[in-house]
């Protein structure tokens, strides 16, 4: 599906846009005015960790469950561990951070990378870094894997460090699994009628 065919958040729908017409996530740098989609942008991301904001909309997420899109295997074992009713938990940070259930629905459908099985990542998504002893296990460069799903948790930690800002996802309790990103447009109409309401 098409990208602007895709229904946006009213907090999305309000971010700066790219030439193409692409909504800017909070967290993406901006370099002579252009977007740079595949980084994460220390600041930004540091203060959407503090003050609790939507890594998508930068707009405040209240206490609760919050939402983070994932991709292969841990897609795969969230989902196995839920439909057993055991608890799961993966102790490995992500430089991702949270959001709303509805700008992650959206996400998983227009961001190439979450939308597609076989999209890969650039190297390094993270301006000027390699990657340290808290991301080595991040891979890049890797194709994101045949299963994708938009997960809610109950919690998330964070950590920021001298050069990075890290995320720890807790106990999974929602897991809306896709091989194509457009099996999620129901659950996006869904969310986005409930917050209309």
């Amino acid at each position: 599906m098409r990208f602007d065919l895709v229904p946006k958040p009213p907090a999305v729908a309000a971010r700066p846009r790219d030439e193409r017409g692409y909504p800017v996530p909070a967290i993406t740098p901006w370099e002579d005015g252009t977007p740079q989609f595949a980084l994460t942008d220390y600041e930004r991301s540091a203060a959407c960790a503090r003050e609790r904001l939507c890594s998508v909309c930068n707009t405040l997420m209240p206490r609760g469950t919050v939402w983070r899109v994932v991709g292969g295997a841990e897609a795969a074992a969230i989902g196995e561990a839920l439909a057993a009713d055991r608890p799961y938990r993966n102790t490995a940070p992500t430089t991702e951070g949270p959001g709303h259930r509805a700008c992650m629905l959206y996400a998983s459908m227009v961001c190439p990378y979450l939308a597609r099985s076989n999209a890969r990542r650039r190297v390094s998504a993270v301006r000027g870094d390699a990657p340290d002893e808290l991301t080595a296990h991040v891979l890049r460069g890797v194709a994101r894997g045949g299963t994708g799903a938009v997960v809610g948790f109950a919690e998330y930690e964070y950590a920021i460090t001298p050069s990075r800002v890290v995320f720890r996802f807790l106990d999974p309790v929602e897991w809306l699994p896709h091989d194509d990103a457009d099996q999620q447009l129901p659950n996006l109409h869904e969310e986005l009628a409930r917050l209309a309401r």
